[in-house]
């Protein structure tokens, strides 16, 4: 993605957080904030992309505080809003998130007792991501109903974007990585720091503790822009997809100005 693209996303982001924030200091919306955290499943060039060991053993820990604007509800009158589909139906959630973790290569390849598979298994990445976003969730169950009470439970799903920041780190417990590298990488392997946008799709539920309070699971797909995410990116058959990454988060939500 070009620079100019991503300054006008990132110019659409902060001016549909803008009006949203001036419109839930006026009082016309309600606001929550909570903090998440939970592990990271990483799916790059480490590994095989569907091999288990590779899905189950190349993850991390995230950690984020998230921000929503609840239409359902009123904070200058304490009272609820119109009765639209949309104010029952839909928050917008916004969230800044930091993950990290570590990367290794596992697979037929790797388990090999050649100097490749030596190479492979020598082979460790880091990496470390910042991200901030704006997300639409969806509620197929009432929001002023789960407010009351009517029911425990309320599941959603999401949609949105976040802004990336990535920092990678390859290294070699043989040595130098130049001299200690798979030859399927060589040419392939960048450590510089760097930006994106992540795609990301969400499904999670919310269980409501108390009046002002929630717990929340949310799982969460990230597809991102650049296949540098984890430090390498290598031009063969296959290596057809950009990194991407799970997210299953849990957390507490506290209802601001209920």
């Amino acid at each position: 993605m070009s620079n100019i693209s991503k300054s006008l996303m990132l110019g659409f982001f902060l001016f549909l957080f803008g009006r949203a924030v001036t419109f839930a200091q006026v009082g016309l919306v309600a606001q929550e904030i909570g903090i998440v955290g939970g592990p990271v499943a990483y799916y790059t060039d480490y590994g095989l992309r569907y091999n288990l060991e590779t899905n189950t053993s190349n993850s991390g820990v995230g950690i984020g505080l998230v921000y929503y604007l609840n239409f359902a509800y009123r904070a200058d009158c304490s009272c609820y809003t119109l009765d639209t589909y949309f104010n029952d139906h839909f928050k917008i959630r916004a969230e800044i998130d930091y993950h990290f973790g570590d990367l290794n290569h596992f697979g037929e390849t790797s388990r090999k007792n050649n100097e490749g598979g030596k190479q492979l298994r020598a082979m460790v990445g880091n990496i470390k991501t910042f991200e901030i976003g704006a997300h639409l969730e969806y509620y197929p169950l009432s929001i002023r109903d789960y407010t009351a009470f009517a029911y425990p439970v309320s599941p959603f799903v999401s949609l949105g974007a976040n802004f990336v920041g990535y920092d990678p780190y390859t290294y070699s417990t043989l040595g130098p990585l130049e001299d200690n590298l798979f030859h399927t990488f060589k040419g392939g392997v960048q450590q510089e720091a760097g930006s994106t946008w992540s795609i990301v799709l969400g499904a999670g539920v919310r269980y409501r503790l108390d009046r002002v309070s929630d717990l929340v699971m949310n799982l969460q797909w990230r597809y991102y822009d650049t296949d540098w995410m984890d430090g390498l990116n290598h031009d063969n058959p296959q290596n057809k997809y950009n990194d991407m990454m799970f997210w299953l988060n849990v957390g507490y939500i506290y209802y601001l100005n209920f």
